[in-house]
């Protein structure tokens, strides 16, 4: 019987596309005689373990299912203890991780012999602590380096507003990079989505000035 497949897409926020890269894993799909995936999209941040969406998988996934993702960072950008519980959630399963961006998960998809197969999970296991340890990385230091920078537009008076204002957006600011959605934002903080989005260009714009 042939592997089921679930398509993962995770988008951080609200305002980012989750779906982008769903063309490229449906071609994906289709090079490799896969089944259409089944489809599972949500924002949250790689940063935090709790994903409804990616735990309905490992629920519902039965040994030999397929994860597809695009890269290993839509899987996680979680610290050492949240990537090894969700590693061993997905090993405990027997669930098989496909990712674009790592050609040896791609072996993982045809059928072999049982001494291959361990052999090939093997290898493709130690490549996402790899790549998941990477993604982390890039993560911390994207934190660090907005951080810097918020703190040298302070520092140059191009934040505007004062005092509570400035308060509030450094909070707004800040859950946006824990990862908290606009909606969950607005129900927190009681602000508009404009305001939110306001925070976001800030951020985005102390980064790019740093």
């Amino acid at each position: 019987m042939a592997a089921v497949v679930f398509g993962y897409l995770r988008a951080s926020t609200d305002d980012q596309d989750a779906e982008r890269a769903k063309g490229d894993l449906v071609k994906f799909a289709n090079e490799h005689e896969l089944r259409s995936p089944i489809w599972h999209v949500e924002n949250e941040s790689g940063a935090k373990l709790e994903r409804p969406e990616l735990f309905r998988i490992l629920e519902a996934a039965q040994k030999g299912d397929i994860l597809l993702i695009e890269q290993v960072d839509r899987l996680s950008r979680l610290n050492t203890d949240d990537w090894l519980k969700l590693r061993k959630a997905i090993s405990e399963k027997g669930i098989r991780v496909v990712a674009l961006d790592l050609p040896t998960s791609h072996m993982l998809v045809a059928s072999g012999d049982e001494f291959t197969g361990r052999m090939l999970d093997a290898i493709n296991s130690m490549m996402l602590d790899m790549l998941a340890a990477i993604a982390r990385k890039d993560y911390e230091d994207r934190r660090r380096r907005q951080k810097q920078g918020i703190a040298k537009a302070q520092a140059e008076g191009k934040y505007k507003g004062r005092g509570a204002d400035l308060d509030k957006q450094a909070a707004i600011i800040a859950l946006l990079k824990a990862g908290r959605s606009y909606s969950q934002i607005e129900k927190a903080m009681g602000v508009s989505r404009p305001t939110i989005a306001k925070a976001a260009k800030v951020a985005k714009s102390a980064e790019l000035n740093q």
